[in-house]
């Protein structure tokens, strides 16, 4: 059975994480811009990690016959600095034609800050002028609800962002049925031990169905895991649930989200 990962920071896993994600059955994945490990000091730096998401991660993932698609933004943990973040902002529409974008993502908020919620508001007007997808970062823990609920109000505020082409990454059992409620998309990132796990992914698909639902595994810096799917799809098979539902959850959601946006193509 094929899936897809679409939200996996490759630019941290090393190639031999590409060769088992396709054993696994991985097609294609999508990676967000992110945090290097590190603030970087100038533009410039920002400008080279996006020729790296868009130039050399498609044939890194070519080689094992997965497509690579990627997102373009300066992410919310580098945000605080109003002024270098619009530096930033402005070089992204140089790259937003280039043809494995899918969209803006993953802006959103890291501590919940009014300069943090300034960057992504204008990272949003971003996306909706440009016509794109907008994938969204929630913080984690004990911030999270309060976060989600900041980012759901700037977009009801912006009033031309249709929540069906907005995905609302990071989602737990506490802000799920919020994000869904809302009409958005929502993720669930996978890790082993942390945040929401495969185990409790399955209970969040079995409470809140699979409609407008995924989930991925990050596969960041941190402790993390880059077959979080398939061993999601794994647990979802243990406890009975049907290879319809567990395909929907991994494959055929996350194709029809990505699929809005003309340049991704996986027909598997």
């Amino acid at each position: 059975m094929h899936y897809i990962d679409p939200h996996i920071h490759m630019v941290s896993r090393t190639t031999d994480d590409y060769e088992r994600m396709a054993q696994a059955g991985c097609v294609a994945v999508t990676e967000p811009a992110f945090w290097a490990g590190y603030d970087r000091s100038s533009p410039q730096g920002f400008y080279d990690y996006f020729r790296l998401l868009t130039e050399y991660e498609p044939m890194r993932a070519a080689q094992f016959g997965i497509d690579h698609y990627c997102w373009i933004c300066i992410n919310p943990k580098e945000a605080e600095d109003v002024g270098f973040a619009r530096e930033v902002i402005e070089i992204i529409p140089e790259f937003l034609d280039k043809s494995n974008v899918l969209g803006v993502g993953e802006i959103g908020l890291n501590k919940n800050s009014k300069n943090e919620l300034a960057i992504f508001e204008e990272q949003l007007d971003l996306a909706v002028r440009h016509d794109r997808l907008v994938l969204v970062h929630t913080p984690h823990l004990e911030d999270k609800l309060k976060g989600t609920k900041i980012i759901i109000d700037a977009i009801k505020r912006d009033g031309r962002v249709e929540p069906g082409r907005v995905l609302i990454d990071h989602v737990e059992e506490h802000t799920a049925k919020l994000v869904l409620d809302e009409g958005f998309w929502a993720g669930m990132t996978l890790y082993p031990h942390t945040k929401c796990t495969p185990q409790r992914a399955a209970d969040i698909i079995e409470q809140y169905g699979t409609e407008r639902i995924w989930i991925n595994s990050a596969g960041d810096w941190g402790p993390s895991d880059p077959l979080s799917v398939p061993k999601c799809r794994v647990e979802m098979k243990r406890r009975g649930h049907s290879l319809e539902t567990i395909e929907r959850i991994s494959f055929d959601n996350p194709k029809t989200f990505l699929g809005q946006c003309p340049q991704f193509a996986v027909a598997s």
